[in-house]
């Protein structure tokens, strides 16, 4: 078969003449129409920092592909920036748009006939949002990351912008001026990248490497370095190979990929987010993975990297110690991780990390030695019980005590749960429920990171909880319990929850838990009514419409047959 396999229906015969002249304006020579077509998805934007230096990556992306003998077609992709949309209504659209970013990679892909996709995307859900495309195409494609962004310096301490969040908590708590609010603030974000720590940008970029669809190295790479550009050059020579020898993402991101992925994510100290994207992009290639597998992987891989937002460290830092690649080394030195899963470069991951030492440097403690890990078990937990039949995500890193019971606060927005914070209602004993932040009744299912992070600044980060049916930032930690599921909007049992209700959270027994008997429960049930949606038209409108549950990853695509 030829390289142009899909394409040729565009530019082969007689009758596309009209096609090949549109194909000749935009630069197509004589020479060209037998060549694949490489659709180069481009996340640039001035947006965010995250997206802002994704051009000049495309643009070497793109003559990298002519010179290994392809034809890229360049189009742009949407990106919203969490950080600056974070504690407002347009938080809603956040994770709308990982759907909105896959279906125009889809869209332009299938409607242009081409032969494969490198995507680059910089902010927390372009990188979903094209892998679900290339799950859906099924077409020889690569993900290249934009990059992670330089640590801001204050005080000698490294900055990312969870600094600024936290900063507000503690200024509403009195324990910084204003000079220093304004000081964080000018120093947390100072050029090109996505959010420093290992949040949810960086996460997905590290499970991406592991599964295979991104070079070694690729990851955790600064977005401002040179060898960021250099890798996006590799990973257009990798994918023309790719199409040479019609290496599918069906044969990439199989179980095996899957689970090497949560394995890193835990080893790493990763998102909560990585539990919802991973979901709905296995649920599109047709992998079989439920909620319940991060658990079963949680309790064998210890958390080995000492990085924000609990920890020390920036991204940065965990490249300079050896990145993705040592900490998979180390992995599967354990017999933690699947070696012969196949990769976009056509080996495995056990060809690709042969001459990586098993051990970490010694001078560092980015990565720690593998007798003395940051925890000894992963620090995402799925916990089940009447508040949450189908599961919910809780981030225990940084937890000094994994169980709390206390009196439930509620709240129906984010809003309102942030201004009792700021106004210093909560106290130390409270379990904060903040609810109809779901996919379906925010909808949207926005993040939590403003909320967080006040309880955080106010030192209240061991006694309180906090309990939604919304997400949590990849900044985000403490005892806090997003994705729960089912969600208020459906009736789950977080809608029936009263002011003054005794909620327990234990991560050591997986549960989450209202104090209340069946009998209450059923009574309260019976007497809720749902409410009626706030968003009737538009992307909001149709996605309240058509997303699934959290516990299945929050498709907008699940039995559109039914």
């Amino acid at each position: 078969m030829s390289d142009n396999r899909r394409s040729q229906k565009v530019t082969q015969g007689n009758q596309r003449s009209p096609n090949r002249a549109m194909l000749r304006a935009v630069g197509f020579g004589d020479n060209d129409f037998n060549k694949p077509i490489v659709g180069l998805a481009n996340g640039y934007s001035t947006i965010t920092p995250c997206n802002m230096g994704i051009n000049t990556l495309a643009l070497r992306a793109e003559t990298a592909l002519k010179e290994a003998g392809a034809m890229p077609q360049m189009f742009g992709t949407i990106t919203i920036s969490d950080g600056i949309s974070m504690g407002t209504e347009g938080m809603k659209y956040s994770l709308v748009s990982r759907d909105v970013i896959a279906d125009s990679i889809e869209t332009v892909c299938n409607g242009q006939s081409m032969d494969a996709v490198l995507a680059i995307g910089g902010c927390d859900k372009n990188m979903p949002g094209a892998m679900l495309a290339i799950a859906r195409l099924n077409i020889p494609a690569i993900f290249v990351y934009g990059g992670t962004i330089k640590p801001g310096k204050h005080n000698g301490e490294d900055l990312t912008v969870v600094s600024s969040f936290e900063a507000v908590g503690k200024f509403s708590a009195g324990k910084i001026d204003k000079a220093e609010l304004d000081a964080i603030e000018h120093k947390a974000c100072p050029g090109a990248g996505s959010c420093g720590g290992m949040f949810t940008a960086n996460t997905m970029s590290s499970a991406f490497e592991a599964m295979g669809m991104s070079l070694p190295y690729s990851s955790t790479m600064a977005a401002e370095d040179e060898e960021k550009a250099e890798s996006t050059e590799k990973s257009a020579f990798a994918l023309v190979e790719a199409v040479k020898n019609q290496i599918l993402p069906s044969q990439i991101l199989t179980r095996k990929a899957f689970e090497n992925a949560i394995t890193v994510i835990m080893a790493v100290g990763g998102s909560t987010n990585s539990v919802l994207h991973l979901l709905a992009i296995a649920n599109t290639i047709g992998v079989e993975l439920t909620i319940d597998d991060f658990e079963t992987i949680r309790q064998r891989v210890p958390v080995i990297c000492n990085l924000k937002p609990s920890g020390k460290y920036v991204t940065v830092n965990l490249h300079n110690a050896g990145g993705i690649p040592q900490v998979m080394k180390m992995l599967l030195a354990h017999d933690l991780l699947h070696g012969d899963a196949l990769t976009v470069t056509g080996k495995t991951i056990a060809e690709l990390l042969a001459d990586i030492p098993e051990n970490p440097p010694a001078d560092q403690d980015v990565i720690r030695q593998w007798d003395n890990p940051v925890y000894a078990e992963g620090h995402l937990a799925i916990l089940k019980g009447n508040l949450a039949k189908e599961g919910s995500v809780a981030k225990i890193s940084g937890v000094k005590n994994p169980v709390i019971t206390g009196s439930a606060i509620v709240f129906e927005s984010e809003e309102e749960c942030l201004s009792a914070i700021l106004d210093g209602e909560i106290k130390a004993g409270d379990i904060i429920v903040v609810r109809y932040e779901g996919p379906q009744g925010g909808p949207g299912m926005r993040e939590m990171l403003a909320p967080t992070s006040a309880i955080i600044g106010a030192g209240l980060g061991d006694s309180v909880g906090l309990i939604t049916d919304g997400r949590f930032s990849g900044g985000t930690y403490g005892m806090v319990v997003g994705h729960v599921a089912p969600e208020a909007a459906v009736g789950g049992t977080i809608a029936l929850v009263k002011e003054g209700d005794s909620i327990t959270i234990d991560a050591r027994q997986k549960l989450l838990q209202l104090n209340v008997d069946d009998a209450e429960l059923a009574k309260r049930h019976s007497q809720w009514q749902p409410r009626q949606p706030k968003y009737t038209r538009g992307v909001l409108g149709k996605y309240a419409k058509l997303v699934s549950t959290s516990s299945l990853g929050a498709v907008t695509d699940l039995n559109l047959h039914n």
